[in-house]
């Protein structure tokens, strides 16, 4: 058997068969006019020389209808958009949809110039990560005819679809339970982006639940690096040298908390007796510490999956929300506690 590979021509496979290129061409597209023994033998050849066929051109050929669905995260490095990713592909897949994937690194420039890029390869639809985006790549959106999906942050008013979570509220809600436990000096350890994000929003609810309730965030560290374990770390040491009377920290998300709890036990601090620890996200890394963390459940596996359904039913002309909820969950966990004079 030859050696499988991509660069076998469709004229390779067409010779090898004894047939003309159209009829191969036809075949691969499950089109008609020719017999059963004429397409079992395309295939016996298709698979014994590894003959890839380019989708791509097809689609531009306006052969068939695009399979393609744009996907466009941040990136890779949290845990949370990989969930989210991963509802997403395995449901588009289920119906014969391949996802192409984009990452943003958080910066609308670069969202722009993948949205340019992935209308040119003619895609079914896109989802997107967020509601924020530059006046040009919103016009792009506009013009390009086709289902859009905007994930994360909800958007009531969409350009197309939108699913995800208030994080204003989110934020709030962890806000005004802190401040009923009875902290009053809280600190903030997150990180810094050039535009507007679902993180800045859940910071916002956060500091006004807090300051309506009569405490006070008495630091925000918003540091210009990744969301990791590592910089919660850091920042968490920055932020105690500054302020060593904070009595309760709160995180952008798991990861970061993580690393705060690991810094503060360094110190010889307990959580949440010395001082309390809040994340955000219900990571999968929060089963693995001692304590239950306290933090956000947010079901990201169900958000990816429900922005799949909403773009195949829209590829289908069926009925669908134009916005949907897919709520969060506020887990008290066991590293706050309720302050003695509250």
């Amino acid at each position: 058997m030859a050696e499988k590979t991509n660069k076998v021509s469709l004229s390779e496979v067409a010779g090898a068969a004894g047939v003309s290129k159209m009829t191969v061409s036809r075949v691969l597209r499950g089109g008609g006019g020719y017999s059963e023994q004429t397409r079992a033998r395309v295939m016996e050849k298709v698979d014994e020389l590894g003959y890839l066929p380019n989708r791509l051109a097809t689609v531009f050929a306006g052969d068939t209808q695009s399979t393609f669905i744009g996907v466009s995260i941040p990136d890779l490095g949290n845990e949370v958009f990989t969930q989210v990713l991963e509802g997403i592909d395995d449901k588009l897949g289920t119906f014969g949809y391949q996802t192409v994937l984009g990452l943003t690194q958080h910066t609308q420039k670069a969202e722009e110039d993948w949205i340019r890029t992935v209308l040119s390869w003619q895609p079914a639809g896109l989802i997107l990560t967020g509601r924020y985006r530059s006046a040009r790549a919103t016009e792009m959106l506009k013009n390009a005819g086709i289902p859009v999906v905007e994930i994360w942050d909800l958007n009531s008013s969409p350009l197309d679809m939108s699913v995800g979570i208030n994080h204003f509220d989110s934020g709030f809600d962890m806000g005004r339970y802190l401040v009923g436990c009875g902290y009053e000096k809280i600190g903030y350890v997150g990180t810094s982006h050039n535009t507007a994000n679902a993180a800045s929003t859940r910071l916002d609810g956060f500091c006004r639940a807090v300051e309506g309730g009569g405490s006070r965030v008495a630091k925000q560290l918003c540091l210009h690096d990744a969301a990791t374990y590592y910089t919660g770390f850091y920042g968490t040491e920055q932020l105690l040298a500054a302020n060593a009377d904070i009595t309760c920290i709160h995180y952008q998300n798991d990861a970061m908390a993580f690393g705060g709890m690991q810094y503060v036990t360094s110190l010889g601090m307990s959580v949440p007796d010395d001082i309390g620890i809040a994340g955000w996200g219900d990571l999968p890394i929060a089963s693995v510490l001692p304590k239950r963390l306290t933090s956000c459940h947010v079901p990201h596996l169900r958000l990816g999956q429900s922005a799949a359904e909403m773009m195949l039913a829209r590829l289908s002309d069926e009925p669908v929300q134009s916005c949907v909820d897919i709520g969060f969950r506020l887990i008290p966990g066991s590293t706050v506690r309720r302050l003695k004079n509250r």
